[in-house]
């Protein structure tokens, strides 16, 4: 298969309109061709005019290892041309960055979670090119977590930079579908295109990640598809007193805390709601962060399998898993303090807690904390919105 970037670089009549245009590139670490190339590297070889860049949240090296670390403007040492942050002293592009261009292409790895920071800049780059009256081209990659949707449609409100729009939290779509979602649903007049993947089959082998194409971290901490597949539950220990796994190898893929049984966490889970545990397997673990949360003590935690025969792709659900996890904590110890505080900003917001914004709205951690709630009562949130979000999209599929 070929992704947007290769179909480019392959194909001269979908390079020919680009021929006397500026060319900027929003762009990551992950952002190769088929041969491992930089992107901004084989389009320059190409003869594209590149005259900037940009870099999303880890910036184009993807060199800020935590979360939440903003990156400053260069100047690119190999071309020459400006590097301009988006997760800096800005996270919209400025009216002055964008007079360096004609045409923006985005070629970002996505995770196909609506939390991942990469969905929100597109967002910000559409607007502003509508603004500007400059051409945004997507070139399509995969979302490696596949179709499955998940999670609350988040609720008006509460948007930010972790939460775009009413979008569920794993969300089925890749970057070039969830351009032409955001242009729908906001209203915008853009120039906008799609360089489309070929051959992308997302409930063929991998379930959306193709096994011929190796993976590399579009963010520090993104290490693998286990991780990307966990990622829309997982994400949500940022807003606890838990570790994620920060400051570990397999960060995003695990849970846990100096203070808890595992053992006991998980068999409770089981307990709870057997059935949102399946197509995975949990392991009950120990890991000592070198830094982060519980950094230097020895925790006991949990590892989420989502991966070898334990996999099964459509009854995975990671959103689930985690809601679980949290429910068996305050069921098993009801005073367990579970969740950061308000003095804790989380991406650019003040006086609310992180588990809401990351959640797009309180319904989660009001289930969690309601000792009468079921798991049937969460899934009596959850069901319709998932449905509705479906259905919302079920025109922009670029890929059957």
């Amino acid at each position: 298969m070929k992704f947007g970037i290769d179909r480019l670089l392959a194909d001269p009549a979908l390079r020919a309109p680009l021929t006397g245009k500026r060319v900027a590139l929003l762009a990551h670490p992950a952002s190769v061709t088929a041969d491992l190339t930089h992107s901004v590297d084989a389009l320059v070889a190409a003869g594209v005019n590149v005259t900037a860049m940009f870099g999303p949240q880890h910036g184009v090296r993807g060199d800020l290892q935590d979360n939440m670390m903003e990156s400053p403007d260069f100047t690119d040492p190999t071309h020459g041309v400006p590097v301009f942050s988006l997760y800096g002293e800005v996270r919209r592009p400025t009216g002055q960055s964008m007079h360096t261009f004609d045409v923006m292409l985005v070629d970002l790895q996505d995770l196909g979670c609506r939390i991942y920071t990469y969905v929100t800049t597109l967002l910000y780059i559409l607007e502003a090119a509508a603004q500007h009256g400059k051409a945004v081209w997507v070139l399509d990659r995969p979302n490696p977590a596949g179709r499955p949707v998940e999670g609350t449609l988040l609720r008006p409100g509460w948007e930010s930079f972790v939460g775009a729009g009413p979008m569920a939290m794993r969300h089925g779509l890749t970057m070039g579908e969830m351009g032409h979602w955001f242009i729908r649903h906001f209203g915008l007049d853009v120039d906008y295109g799609v360089i489309e993947m070929e051959g992308w089959q997302p409930e063929g082998p991998g379930f959306g990640w193709p096994a011929d194409r190796v993976w590399i971290n579009p963010s520090p901490n993104a290490a693998n598809v286990n991780m990307a597949r966990a990622y829309a539950g997982t994400v949500m220990v940022e807003g606890a007193t838990l570790s994620e796994g920060r400051g570990t190898t397999r960060p995003l893929e695990l849970f846990g805390a100096p203070d808890i049984d595992a053992r006991s966490l998980i068999a409770e889970m089981h307990r709870l709601a057997p059935a949102w545990l399946a197509g995975c397997k949990l392991r009950d673990i120990w890991f000592e962060p070198t830094f982060h949360k519980h950094m230097k003590r020895l925790n006991n935690g949990v590892f989420i399998h989502a991966e070898g025969d334990w996999y099964d792709h459509a009854a995975f659900r990671p959103w689930r898993v985690q809601a679980l996890a949290f429910k068996a904590i305050r069921s098993l110890w009801p005073d367990y303090p579970i969740w950061r505080g308000t003095d804790f900003q989380y991406e650019y917001t003040d006086n609310v807690l992180a588990i809401d914004v990351i959640n797009g709205s309180p319904l989660l951690r009001e289930w969690v904390d309601d000792a009468g709630a079921a798991p049937a009562d969460l899934d009596a949130l959850a069901l319709p919105d998932e449905a509705a979000w479906q259905r919302d999209i079920s025109d922009l599929l670029i890929y059957p």
